[in-house]
């Protein structure tokens, strides 16, 4: 009787070790493919589909689709407008896409939407021409013509992101080929994973704002809870709202919240926090301005700090400045200042052309990037004509240089118990 029931208890905690496999891989990856790299994930979801499935739609309203060639999380963002995670190359330094690889990426995902089963790049590229021809387009100051090799390098880019996303398969060919006007690439056009790229619950065409920030939030709206009057209602979608941010966010602040919204998570933080927990192995860490999901194991991110490197090294030196000035505002030109400080002192560490003059204003917007990203500074404009200041926010405190530990010569326990600065690993 014993074996059995061990055999039942290992039995059963295997199956909680995969559902947490699972639902991980699907916040680090919202569509995984039936093959190649992500092919072991997906055999898990697939598995624990409806368990998945159960769970997101209650506490996220995230809809999740599986079927036998890819699962697709179809995942709308707790604050639309928070354009600090983009879309990034495939390739090299894996640089944030530009509006116009964007514009490219929409425009190629409507022609490959009315293609055969296979299309060539060269074919792409002319549908994505008369595309973009379209004056709604070009009188948004976006020009398409294939005519200069920068235009086809943008296109190669967004097609490498097609292929990443498991949308398109190379059949034959070289996109550098197609760059040089060597050459052309064959791909087959996989339709399922296509279909399930679009996650709005609105479609396009019936958005009817004007504003970006507009057509943002009615993009992502769910029409079955908007205008609603049910108190019941109301608190569902507050629910869903809030566990979005607690798992993408690194830190969400109270004060990012409606009145409406802290109320309610000051009565259910402990039931949405340990469900989120319980799924996924993330650890809350509540403290007084807000609260963080923190990932133990370190690979839920998409950001990470501290991080190796020139780039890395200067990100954690600014973080450990700006900490000492919180809740205190600085100029970006006053933290250009400390950059060429640090060179003076570390520049024997970094590479070489992070010396050079005028280095220091790319690598304070580099460190500001992250240090937004990991929701831990706010850039806001100043008072004169392109001005911008920089807010430290609570969570950079984990990166305060700490007091000095004194050991006990008659033991082992330190005489200063002040914990050093912990790593920021937001969900």
């Amino acid at each position: 009787m014993g074996d059995s029931l061990s055999l039942g208890d290992r039995t059963r905690e295997q199956r909680r070790s995969d559902l947490r496999k699972a639902a991980r891989a699907l916040l680090r990856e919202p569509l995984l493919q039936g093959h190649g790299p992500t092919a072991e994930d997906f055999g898990r979801v697939r598995q624990h589909a409806r368990e998945l499935q159960a769970w997101f739609d209650r506490n996220t309203g995230w809809h999740l689709h599986v079927d036998s060639e890819a699962a697709r999380l179809r995942k709308s963002p707790g604050a639309p407008d928070d354009a600090t995670h983009p879309a990034r190359e495939t390739t090299g330094a894996r640089s944030p896409l530009t509006r116009r690889r964007y514009v490219l990426l929409c425009l190629g995902l409507a022609v490959l939407e009315r293609s055969e089963a296979q299309i060539a790049l060269g074919r792409l590229a002319e549908q994505v021409v008369l595309e973009a021809a379209d004056d709604a387009i070009s009188g948004a100051g976006v020009v398409f013509t294939l005519e200069e090799r920068g235009e086809r390098a943008d296109l190669v880019a967004v097609v490498r992101l097609l292929v990443a996303m498991g949308v398109l398969a190379k059949v034959a060919g070289d996109e550098e080929d197609y760059v040089r006007s060597t050459g052309d690439v064959l791909y087959d056009v996989r339709r399922r994973v296509l279909a399930g790229l679009l996650v709005g619950r609105v479609g396009p065409s019936m958005v009817t704002a004007r504003t970006f920030e507009e057509r943002l939030a009615e993009l992502a709206a769910d029409p079955l809870t908007s205008g609603m009057e049910s108190e019941e209602l109301r608190n569902k979608e507050i629910r869903h709202r809030l566990t979005r941010r607690l798992l993408d966010d690194p830190v969400l602040y109270f004060t990012s919240l409606s009145e409406e919204e802290r109320n309610y998570l000051s009565s259910q933080r402990a039931a949405i926090t340990s469900r989120i927990s319980e799924l996924t192995g993330l650890v809350a860490e509540v403290r007084a301005e807000g609260i963080a999901m923190v990932d133990p194991e370190d690979d839920l991110t998409d950001v990470r700090m501290p991080e190796k490197g020139t780039h890395g090294h200067v990100t954690l030196l600014l973080a450990q400045h700006l900490s000492t000035l919180s809740p205190r505002p600085v100029t970006v030109e006053d933290l250009a200042a400390q950059v060429r400080s640090f060179a003076r002192e570390y520049g024997s560490y970094w590479a070489k052309t992070a010396k050079e003059p005028g280095a220091e204003k790319e690598l304070v917007e580099r460190a500001l990037t992250k240090l937004r990203a990991l929701g831990l500074v706010r850039v806001e404009s100043g008072p004169a004509a392109g001005d911008r200041r920089v807010l430290p926010l609570p969570a950079l405190a984990r990166y305060a240089v700490a007091s000095p530990v004194i050991g006990d010569p008659s033991g082992d326990h330190p005489l200063d118990t002040e914990p050093p600065a912990e790593r920021e690993s937001g969900a």
